[in-house]
């Protein structure tokens, strides 16, 4: 509705009392018999035209206003079609609407109170780009992109591409990808898997959310780390789950037996390569462990292995998926940490058993695009520049990860912990009770940092105070400046 409508006293019906309609200027490029449509509806369904009144005859408020009669019976017509006005042999009247301007203000309807609380945990974003800020987690080094390289990927898939590629994708991905992924998957991370077994998603929250409509029912228990990611919090409390945080320590997930017995969980969410955000890694002891609850349980783990692939100090413990045969476990990856975030392309590994339902789901939820990418991406994997790519980033991040550290030991103030950094792209620096890692976390973005507050990560009862810095995008030579800066906004 034109936002240039003036407010007046509710017209009379009587002849010289709609000039208002047009008195306004009006918009550039609105018709005229368009706007007199506009402004007759507004006061109808705002109240200024209460239910009853009579308005004039179309050849009267032609005359009225000057203008053609077609345009106002080209508007009465459209707003007795909308149910408006009511025409009759007594006129053209005002209709009754059940949403009158008598009645009370409505309250704003509300979101149901998990889908308002898995909203309410989402990670707020930083004002800055991250781009632009030294210690924002979550994001690679974009400047590390091997362009040229995905670039002729890129214009192979395009010669080689079918009119049918420019439609949606096939139902559970690009065959030559999900070939492609079984292949690098069973090389890197050990475990055997077929390309039926590979289900491409829109991303991790994509897969998250499949994950929770087929593995449970709403109203069923998922357990989630405390402190973990908030966003994959979100993903199952809006797919109707019940969340139980439970604890984390030096080992990774640390369920206690009375969260066996009074929480029994439907799904187990956590990230055992790099806890998020503490940086442990979840101990082969406890892997087995859980394996064998979630056995007794009958409960699904899902497995976010994101940042597996920037592992350092030796090789990466086996993934829970395949550590046992047939274990309750669905394996969930990205490209967004490794390649770019925007290329919006994830991948979940399955039982072989759940495969066709995942593949049949998957279609009926949400239509893939992006078929040309997948097949540049399957090409790209092929060709071992991913496999590269990763090498290169790998020594790099650890690298920076150095610089950071260096620069946090050296400055005053060196005896708060650090935690994390056995993989990943973040370190977690924990600070005392006085330092409120919130106002922190917002005076150092100011600076030009942007770390995130540990605070946001954590559910009831438990409260951490410190800060997740990112290390991806901080040059070595920049490290001692940004200590320096979170040292000024910790003053």
């Amino acid at each position: 509705m034109p936002a240039d409508l003036p407010p007046h006293a509710a017209p009379t019906g009587t002849a010289g009392a709609f000039h208002w309609l047009l008195a306004a200027p009006r918009p550039h490029a609105v018709a005229r018999q368009q706007l007199l449509y506009q402004r007759l509806r507004a006061a109808i369904l705002e109240g200024r035209l209460a239910p009853g009144t009579r308005l004039p005859a179309s050849r009267a408020l032609a005359e009225e206003l000057g203008i053609a009669r077609n345009t106002v019976l080209h508007a009465y017509e459209q707003l007795v079609a909308e149910g408006c006005l009511q025409a009759g042999r007594h006129g053209t009247r005002v209709a009754a609407l059940a949403s009158g301007h008598s009645a009370p203000p409505a309250t704003p309807p509300r979101l149901p109170g998990l889908a308002r609380r898995a909203c309410m945990a989402l990670q707020p974003q930083a004002g800055p780009a991250h781009d632009a800020l030294l210690l924002a987690p979550g994001l690679p080094d974009l400047g590390q992109f091997p362009f040229r390289a995905w670039r002729a990927s890129l214009e192979r898939s395009w010669r080689a591409a079918t009119s049918a590629q420019l439609g949606y994708a096939p139902h559970g991905g690009e065959p030559a990808l999900r070939a492609a992924l079984a292949e690098h998957l069973s090389t890197v991370r050990g475990f055997a898997v077929r390309p039926r077994q590979v289900v491409i998603t829109s991303g991790t929250q994509a897969g998250l959310d499949l994950c929770a409509r087929l593995l449970a029912d709403e109203g069923d228990t998922a357990w989630v780390e405390n402190p973990g990611y908030p966003d994959a919090r979100a993903a199952l409390g809006l797919a109707g789950l019940a969340l139980h945080a439970v604890a984390v320590d030096g080992e990774g997930l640390a369920p206690a037996v009375g969260d066996w017995q009074t929480h029994p969980p439907r799904l187990i969410l956590l990230t055992p390569s790099h806890q998020y955000p503490s940086g442990h890694v979840l101990s082969l002891p406890r892997r087995i462990a859980l394996l064998n609850g979630a056995r007794r349980a009958g409960a699904w783990i899902v497995e976010d292995d994101y940042d597996s692939e920037f592992r350092r100090g030796g090789p990466a413990l086996p993934a829970l998926y395949g550590l046992q045969p047939d274990a309750p476990v669905v394996y969930a990856g990205t490209f967004s940490k490794t390649l770019y975030p925007g290329l919006r392309i994830g991948y979940l590994v399955v039982p072989e058993a759940l495969a066709d339902d995942f593949v049949r789901a998957a279609g009926q939820v949400t239509r893939l695009g992006q078929g040309i990418e997948q097949a540049a991406l399957a090409d790209f994997i092929r060709r071992g520049h991913y496999t590269a790519h990763l090498r290169r980033t790998r020594r790099l991040y650890e690298r920076r990860q150095a610089a950071l550290r260096e620069a946090l030991a050296r400055q005053p103030g060196a005896e708060l912990a650090v935690t994390g950094g056995a993989a990943g792209l973040h370190l977690t620096l924990w600070l005392p009770p006085e330092l409120a890692d919130v106002d922190i976390a917002q005076r150092a973005t100011t600076l030009g940092l942007g770390p995130r507050p540990l605070s946001r990560y954590t559910l009831p009862p438990l409260r951490c105070n410190g800060l997740v810095l990112g290390y991806a995008t901080l040059d070595e030579s920049q490290a001692m400046e940004a200590v320096r800066r979170l040292r000024l906004a910790m003053k």
